[in-house]
């Protein structure tokens, strides 16, 4: 078995130095600067390790959060406004990638020309909605307002079937909610209460702001809460959409037309561009009742109000001053606290590495990232597997047969790091700089084509979903892959230098290779085989106790609390997993070190210290109240937090490299302590 080698100052310099001066160099170590001593470690750590830079780096005003997402966050940035500023200075060929760059970000920075258009760049779809005139042209309207990166009273999407995993399927789900998840229209805290206030007022001012009258938008915003409401109370509660079983609902065609019977579904999947549809596998079947039901409650007018009101909501953000201010404030302001907008570049600049990733990715992989990138990463991912595989085999919790199964599919995860060998074709896509939001909806109708392609054909395991500039990672169950972007190779604090192992591995080795490979292993992953398939490979016995200990890391969860709500254990268990997992992981293969093994001390603190200060680094991110109330309601990842002092109070070695006594709040015992993988 392959063990882990010390990284070589030559690969290193190469992957960390942005240019060496000769004179040498007096480096700020981040893992004691961060600190705040004034914490005891024991009561809090995820303060202790990083609250000295919390005081130092208050949440800027046109943001909702501060720390290391953000560091790393405008790096990328300003690299990604070079590339369209090179892009928009080239005097590029028509349709090439340096255009198309160029255009689009010209196009967003042009305030003056998208603040004279006003709603215009939305006219053809207004007109199409204004024409509906019966159930055939309101299903026919419904479905192309998708095509086009809307979302009205549904979900819908290609992707590859849960349980035949070589196949590309059709998908709906439930959807159609303006706040994104049912909890805000029924919980009934101060929160809750005020932001469905605030969405009323929102949603009146957004049509003012179109040209209604004050009276007509008042009506619009109560009539959409309305209908909004009525599809919350059909669908399923956040935790509840984590179980793949109960949320594979595969039927014919025939079948679904029986439970809605006043949706014509070949009308509309011909508007969603889909032919020969012949199954569609359903999420959430009692919300496509509930749906059939509503589609006749309302008038045709009343539809027309709604679907204007969701198309707004898509792209208020690109259109005039008056309408993206108020966007501003309802979505950053009173839902995440956010006091001002960033400043237009910035905005224009990660709209842009958004909507044409693909080809800022292919330019920042050329000039930005450092050669050797993608095999460090990669080492460091086997690594991460190959004591993965040490600790399946020593678990004294479960059976052999089980064991079998699981390192088989651990041997067979794939690894996508880096940057794809082959890129998206966006050859089709038409930009210039005419009107920003028309090329926001080029790209979103291209978006949604090459989707919508893939029914009928094989699915290509080779496409990647994130690009190389993109800070995250994730782990596809049906690909039996993890895929982790270029740019996680970015520890802040440590340019021009090498990190030490203890850095490398709590960041790069725990939190992500460890944290993503775990997560084929959680509440969720763990159901599906080594093939992708939704498949049971699990002893009745083995599964038991599995459930047991996934039951005890909800129970840790459901304790924290943000404000006036507690943490969503049940919701937020996969990641909880994936955090315990990969702190886990990413300490046993640290252990394989020179650096551990010689018990080397670095700014006075023991292997042990760094590498667990180096993980609550990882998640060095400081929020404002408003947002993490969000992310409690609506987010299946714990707040910052609680990903570092939950986990860590799980974990041994961490109690004794910190002298965490019983008494502690950092302090789990031995009946409560969860030890999964």
């Amino acid at each position: 078995m392959k063990i882990i080698q010390k990284i070589t100052t030559i690969i290193m310099i190469s992957l960390f130095a942005l240019g060496c001066n000769k004179k040498e160099k007096t480096f700020i170590d981040p893992l004691i600067t961060n600190r705040d001593t004034t914490v005891n470690p024991s009561e809090d750590f995820f303060n202790f390790a990083n609250g000295g830079w919390f005081k130092n780096h208050p949440i800027p005003s046109s943001e909702k959060s501060n720390g290391i997402f953000r560091m790393i966050q405008d790096t990328i940035n300003n690299q990604v406004k070079s590339i369209c500023i090179k892009s928009a200075e080239a005097n590029a060929p028509k349709g090439s990638n340096k255009q198309k760059i160029g255009d689009f970000y010209a196009s967003g920075l042009d305030s003056v020309a998208i603040d004279k258009a006003g709603i215009t760049p939305l006219k053809n779809e207004i007109t199409k909605i204004n024409s509906i005139k019966d159930i055939s042209s309101l299903l026919e309207t419904m479905g192309h307002l998708h095509t086009i990166g809307a979302s009205p009273a549904f979900n819908f999407y290609v992707g590859q079937d849960d349980k035949i995993s070589s196949k590309n399927a059709l998908f709906l789900s439930q959807g159609g909610l303006g706040l994104g998840q049912r909890a805000y229209y029924f919980d009934t805290d101060d929160n809750s209460k005020k932001i469905r206030t605030e969405y009323l007022k929102h949603i009146a001012k957004i049509f003012e702001l179109t040209g209604e009258t004050k009276d007509k938008a008042g009506f619009n915003a109560d009539l959409v809460m309305k209908i909004e409401t009525e599809l919350a109370q059909s669908s399923r509660k956040l935790e509840a959409l984590r179980d793949p079983i109960k949320n594979y609902n595969k039927m014919t065609l025939a079948q679904l037309n029986a439970i809605t019977s006043n949706i014509d579904w070949k009308v509309m999947f011909a508007s969603l561009n889909i032919k020969n549809a012949d199954t569609v596998i359903v999420g959430q079947p009692e919300f496509y009742k509930a749906f059939n039901t509503t589609l006749k409650n309302y008038s045709f007018d009343n539809w027309k109000t709604y679907l204007k009101w969701d198309l707004y909501n898509n792209y208020a953000s690109y259109l005039n001053k008056e309408i993206e201010n108020q966007n501003f404030y309802f979505f950053s302001t009173v839902m995440n606290g956010i006091k001002e907008q960033k400043p237009r570049w910035k905005r224009v600049v990660e709209q842009t590495g958004t909507s044409l990733g693909e080809l800022i990715g292919q330019v920042y992989v050329d000039e930005y990232l450092p050669k050797g990138t993608k095999e460090k990463l990669l080492e460091i991912g086997n690594n991460i597997r190959d004591v993965y595989a040490i600790r399946i085999k020593n678990l004294d919790w479960m059976s052999p047969a089980t064991k079998e199964k699981a390192l088989a599919k651990l041997s067979k995860i794939v690894m996508k790091v880096g940057y794809p060998d082959k890129w998206k074709d966006m050859s089709t896509v038409v930009i210039d700089k005419k009107s920003y939001c028309s090329n926001v909806i080029s790209v979103n109708q291209w978006s949604y084509n090459f989707m919508i392609h893939k029914f009928g054909k094989p699915v290509d395991r080779t496409e990647w979903n994130m690009f190389p500039q993109t800070y995250n990672a994730y782990y596809n169950p049906s690909n039996n892959e993890i895929c982790v972007p270029a740019c996680n190779i970015i520890i802040p604090g440590f340019e021009g230098r090498m990190p030490d192992d203890a850095v490398l591995y709590g960041i790069i080795g725990g939190s992500t290779f460890g944290h993503e490979i775990t997560h084929g292993f959680d509440d969720q992953g763990s159901q599906y085989d080594d093939k992708g398939n939704l498949n049971n490979w699990w002893t009745a016995e083995d599964l038991k106790k599995f459930k047991a200990k996934t039951g005890l890391i909800v129970s840790q969860f459901n304790k924290f609390k943000v404000g006036e709500k507690n943490v969503n254990g049940d919701a937020t268990q996969g990641e909880n997993i994936a955090d315990l997992g990969g702190v886990v992981m990413g300490f046993e293969a640290f252990k394989k070190t020179k650096q551990f093994k010689n018990k080397q001390v670095i700014s006075g603190l023991t292997p042990e210290k760094r590498y667990f200060l180096a993980y609550g680094y990882a998640w060095m991110v400081n929020a404002t109240d408003k947002s993490l109330l969000k992310q409690v309601m609506t987010d299946v990842h714990s707040p910052a937090r609680f990903r570092v002092n939950g986990p860590l109070a799980n974990v041994p070695e961490f109690q004794k490299a910190f002298n965490i006594k019983p008494e502690s709040k950092m302090y789990q015992p031995d009946s409560l302590r969860v030890t999964i993988w």
